[in-house]
């Protein structure tokens, strides 16, 4: 039976499961969404990409930064994803159905703002979503269902919201439908096994090259796209030759103890504090992103250099 939905969300994590919702035999009623805020170099007002989903859609759009103090449509269920506001309880619980919410994690595990980011640089090899009940406490709602998602060797956070954001669609899906139906099981998260994921700020990307290359490896990967780990390129005398983000990387063969941390061997790798450290991917201010490999056939990468952290 179609229900009427109220889809709340701002980032772009939402996008698929709105796409498929509006591919199935549902009704979006109402899509709920932060104002425009200035973005880009020209500073210019810009919709969130679920604003922006809505407006392609031609779908009822409204942008607002107090959900609680509008007046929603009728609606079965509301689904909430990345949107960026506490919503109360009479909200909550105005569609029939109540209100459901897809986070990135598998909880109670990195309950936050950046659950990806967390899971990455926390060195998981399994990630998913969750779809739970909307609580008045932070991602703490009964699980509704739950998946699982192998975290690749090399995966950033970006290539993993990717991925997290497509295996989202169908489980919410399939919540949706087992509410209507009456076959919802909830089941209560254990609050002892919980762990916070808090949002990151650009201070969070300066690398330390004395800690371990596992490490290093998870904070460059874990945090690309944003904020990015950008370093400076400096040859043995101390000039800059390059302002650079590292983009992928993985731990490597050391050469011995002749390299401190942070200068490149005659192999091309990067000493850490226990090992080398191979940069697969990187990119140069006002360039694209490129494998080292392409970056080296048109720039210095000498041996004796450093990599030195900037923000």
């Amino acid at each position: 039976m179609p229900l009427r939905i109220i889809f709340s969300g701002s980032g772009e994590f939402g996008v698929p499961t709105l796409d498929a919702l509006l591919r199935s035999p549902h009704q979006v009623v109402q899509v709920v969404s932060q104002p425009d805020r200035p973005a880009g170099r020209g500073r210019g007002l810009t919709p969130t990409p679920i604003s922006q989903a809505a407006l392609a859609a031609n779908l009822p759009l409204l942008r607002t930064d107090n959900i609680n103090a509008e007046k929603l449509p009728d609606a079965d269920v509301m689904v909430v994803i990345a949107f960026g506001q506490k919503i109360a309880e009479p909200i909550v619980h105005h569609p029939r159905l109540g209100s459901i919410n897809l986070h990135a994690s598998r909880l109670p595990k990195y309950r936050g703002a950046a659950p990806i980011n967390w899971a990455i640089l926390s060195g998981e090899t399994i990630a998913g979503n969750s779809v739970i009940r909307l609580a008045q406490k932070m991602d703490a709602g009964a699980v509704l269902a739950q998946s699982a998602v192998p975290i690749g060797d090399t995966e950033t956070a970006g290539e993993l919201h990717d991925r997290l954001a497509k295996d989202g669609v169908n489980l919410v899906l399939k919540v949706i439908e087992d509410l209507e139906a009456g076959r919802a099981i909830e089941q209560p998260q254990d609050e002892s096994l919980a762990t916070l994921a808090p949002k990151l700020s650009r201070a969070a990307a300066k690398i330390d090259f004395t800690r371990p290359a596992e490490e290093v490896a998870r904070k460059i990967r874990g945090l690309h796209p944003w904020p990015g780990c950008r370093v400076s390129l400096r040859d043995a005398a101390g000039g800059e030759l390059a302002r650079l983000r590292l983009v992928r990387a993985r731990p490597a063969a050391s050469e011995g103890p002749r390299w401190h941390p942070g200068e490149i061997m005659t192999d091309g790798f990067l000493q850490t504090g226990d090992g080398g450290l191979e940069v697969i991917d990187l990119q140069p201010d006002g360039r694209g992103i490129m494998p080292l490999a392409d970056y080296r056939r048109g720039h210095p990468w000498p041996p004796g250099a450093r990599v030195e952290a900037v923000e």
